[in-house]
């Protein structure tokens, strides 16, 4: 199930989706490690990985330990764009994905993200610009179009395709959707009409058994996993150990997850610094215990306490040990099951 991607072949095709504010280094590191076939940073602003802002360059992070290292670029001016392109290449980048699919308010407002498949002819513009300005594969990562009265994916890709991009990453919504109702599969489909390079659906892809209904229904390549890998970054190379035996990694053990998550929790003050690394642990180990909840290893009347003491403490060294006990209580509860 391995998808090329011009010059570059991914292990399988399960791909972790970009998250801003979600699929950082740490993140991903553990997702790359854990068998997801493709990880991609947060969205990069060309202008300010230039301008070396602090954010922008550690979101670009991850060349020498991630491969194939993808960096997603973001902008509006082709000369940013291009000027991105470079220094991600420049960066170890093997791939660059353009986004065209952000639904974000702060980055539409600034006519970025999916607010470009309302300008369909800057969209190709900066398309252009930044696969004249590298030698490394151009990816692009958009929705169905900006409403339901403009579902122009279809047209964009076709134009895309012929630009040079090698692959095409479609969100089942439309940008006014956000990410309310269900993904439309189908609706990706005529996108896989309108291109012959690898096309990849993403948008309420859960388990395995989604992820086969959405490759029948939309005729995609692959899937793209987003909010389901949240507390659990190891899921997209669950994933695609389900759909391919020996392409991904098999769902962790629970003592397998407890050291996972204290991996990440330490990768995450690595990345960030002490005090920092405190604050982003905590909407990551918030999920941590959301899952566990899911599957029923933690009471529910527990949950607030839980909460209270693993996501408020600001010694990290407490918080380490606040992980250690939370998967005893887990274990615990899973023996007496």
């Amino acid at each position: 199930m391995s998808i090329t991607i011009g010059s570059v072949t991914t292990r399988n095709g399960v791909f972790l989706a970009p998250m801003s504010g979600v699929t950082d280094e740490p993140f991903r590191q553990i997702a790359h490690d854990q068998g997801a076939g493709l990880v991609i940073t947060e969205m990069v602003a060309g202008e300010e990985l230039a301008r070396q802002r602090r954010d922008m360059v550690r979101r670009a992070r991850g060349a020498g330990t991630l491969r194939p290292f993808v960096i997603q670029l973001a902008g509006r001016e082709a000369c940013w764009m291009a000027e991105g392109a470079r220094l991600a290449e420049g960066l170890g980048a093997d791939i660059i994905d353009i986004n065209m699919g952000c639904p974000a308010r702060e980055v539409t407002g600034g006519l970025s993200g999916s607010a470009l498949m309302r300008e369909p002819d800057l969209a190709l513009r900066l398309i252009a610009a930044t696969v004249a300005a590298t030698s490394r594969p151009v990816t692009l990562k958009m929705r169905l179009g900006w409403d339901d009265q403009n579902l122009n994916a279809p047209a964009i890709a076709a134009r895309a395709e012929q630009a040079g991009v090698k692959m095409i990453t479609v969100h089942g919504r439309t940008r006014q959707q956000f990410y309310k109702g269900r993904a439309d599969w189908p609706a990706i489909a005529r996108v896989r009409a309108a291109i012959t390079i690898p096309l990849i659906a993403n948008g309420d892809c859960r388990d395995a058994a989604d992820a086969r209904r959405m490759l029948e229904q939309s005729g995609a390549d692959g899937v793209m996993i987003g909010r389901a890998a949240c507390g659990r970054p190891w899921w997209p190379g669950v994933v695609a150990e389900a759909l391919a035996p020996g392409s991904g990694c098999a769902e962790p053990t629970l003592a397998e997850e407890h050291r996972l998550i204290r991996r990440q929790h330490s990768l995450i003050l690595d990345c960030y610094g002490p005090r920092l690394g405190n604050r982003h642990a905590r909407k990551h180990l918030g999920w941590t215990l959301d899952r566990l909840a899911e599957r029923g290893l933690l009471a529910a009347d527990h949950m607030p306490a839980l909460r209270r003491d693993l996501l408020t403490e600001a010694d990290n060294d407490v918080v380490a040990h606040r992980i250690d006990a939370l998967y005893d209580r887990a274990a615990t509860t899973r023996r007496a099951a």
